[in-house]
């Protein structure tokens, strides 16, 4: 993530940081390490995680 450019909240104008996050889906968790908000806790998913991993573990959650 260091060569990206720097991501603000809409809401907060805060400086969004790196953040190992939690989520859920079928009743499976995981976590990946995206950008949120340290004030709100607002996440920012890029499209490549999108169409990467978590496409991915969606599927392999939807094939059991």
């Amino acid at each position: 993530m260091a060569d990206e450019k720097t991501m603000i909240c809409f809401t907060c104008r805060e400086t969004l940081v790196p953040a190992k996050t939690f989520f859920t889906y079928l009743g499976h968790s995981f976590y990946a390490d995206v950008l949120r908000c340290p004030k709100c806790g607002e996440v920012f998913i890029s499209e490549a995680l999108v169409k990467g991993r978590l496409a991915e573990t969606e599927m392999l959650l939807e094939d059991k």
